[in-house]
């Protein structure tokens, strides 16, 4: 299945050097492959003889560099950096002495700085590969996203269940206590099935340490490790509410919906029940944060909630609210979190994303089908 990702990287190397970041399965060898590997010098650590001989001699990497034809020089990838940390002093020396771009993929940062790796200081930016978007799959199915995620590998495949168990037990378990992550990997095993439970709620170390049999400290470090590793990340509270006092606890969501349904064992996901409500929430989550890192946008993802109750699912910035539903007939009643936080009047635009098929406008807010906010999203409608 051919797949036309929306993030460019041959623009991004023309203008800097940079590393790509991303879960593992996100597709990232496979996108520097179709988009870099005819413009470039491709290393990839996971072959044995690089990996040996680089991992002896980094400073080899330049004659490596050398053997290829000059106008293939100026732009060198390597894949899956973190492998050999110590080759990003040749890096660092070749963009200075040589101006070569380079693009350095890796599935997660913190091996890195743990190693005390060169990290470049500002000689590259970072960019992030997501899972897949609807707009990048050629015939999206909504109920497959939400039941299987959207790693390429897993919502292509035949068996999808196969995959995503596999991903599971591979990665989240045995590579992360292979990295030395985590030291206890039944406690580790129990954290992660209370954090899926809890993706995308309030954060409740308390409660989470209790039904994991879990310290609360430990809870926070298997959640950095979790942010670290880019299985998750935190959306934090927008708090710059005046007329009603706003919470500040953060949430985590995983990054797809697929892993948190494998750790949680879901076999079905039944149309009418939270988790398919909370699932099409994450969804709608995952696609803005694509698109922010994919435009190269720094305004910040938050929710808002305030200590009556109110409660908005995600604010951009200081500019768009978004309420997620995943009802099929929108009514008043869904709209009173975005109607109480425009009494503000802090906010450009209010948009409830749901399933409805009719597009309405009520007062401030604008009810859209989720297919026509994702169009408009990524034609550049929604954000400026």
């Amino acid at each position: 299945m051919h797949v036309h990702r929306k993030l460019d990287l041959a623009a991004l190397a023309r203008r800097k050097s940079f590393f790509l970041f991303g879960p593992r399965g996100t597709g990232k060898t496979f996108l520097v492959k179709q988009q870099l590997t005819e413009k470039g010098v491709y290393i990839d650590l996971l072959r044995s003889e690089y990996y040996l001989r680089l991992s002896a001699r980094p400073d080899e990497l330049e004659a490596i560099i050398d053997s290829y034809p000059a106008q293939r020089r100026r732009l060198v990838v390597i894949d899956e950096v973190q492998k050999v940390p110590a080759l990003l002093d040749e890096v660092h020396r070749l963009i200075e002495e040589r101006r070569i771009k380079f693009v350095l993929t890796g599935s997660s940062a913190r091996k890195l700085r743990r190693g005390q790796a060169n990290l470049l200081a500002g000689r590259a930016w970072i960019a992030n590969l997501h899972p897949l978007v609807a707009a990048e799959i050629p015939v999206f199915d909504l109920s497959r996203r939400l039941r299987y995620g959207g790693l390429p590998a897993v919502y292509f495949s035949a068996e999808p269940d196969e995959e995503l168990n596999a991903y599971v037990r591979n990665y989240l378990y045995e590579e992360i206590q292979a990295e030395g992550l985590v030291r206890k990997l039944p406690q580790f095993s129990r954290f992660l099935t209370g954090a899926a439970a809890a993706h995308g709620q309030m954060l409740n170390f308390a409660q989470l340490s209790s039904d994991a049999g879990v310290p609360a400290s430990t809870i926070r470090e298997h959640y950095q490790i979790l942010e670290d590793t880019l299985i998750g990340s935190f959306v934090a509270p927008w708090t710059k509410s005046v007329k009603r006092k706003a919470i500040a606890t953060a949430k985590f969501y995983f990054f797809d919906t697929g892993v948190v349904n494998s750790l949680l064992d879901v076999k079905h996901l039944e149309r009418s029940s939270d988790l398919y409500g909370r699932s099409f929430e994450s969804f709608i989550c995952a696609e803005l944060r694509a698109y922010l890192d994919c435009h190269r946008l720094r305004d910040r993802l938050c929710y808002w909630r305030s200590v009556s109750g109110h409660e908005v699912d995600f604010l951009v910035g200081d500019t768009v609210a978004i309420e997620v539903k995943a009802s099929r007939r929108v009514n008043p009643r869904d709209m009173k979190g975005l109607v109480a936080l425009g009494e503000e009047r802090m906010i450009r635009s209010y948009y409830l994303v749901s399933e409805d098929p009719i597009e309405a406008k009520h007062g401030d807010v604008l009810c859209v089908p989720w297919k026509r906010f994702l169009e408009s999203l990524w034609a550049g409608d929604v954000i400026r």
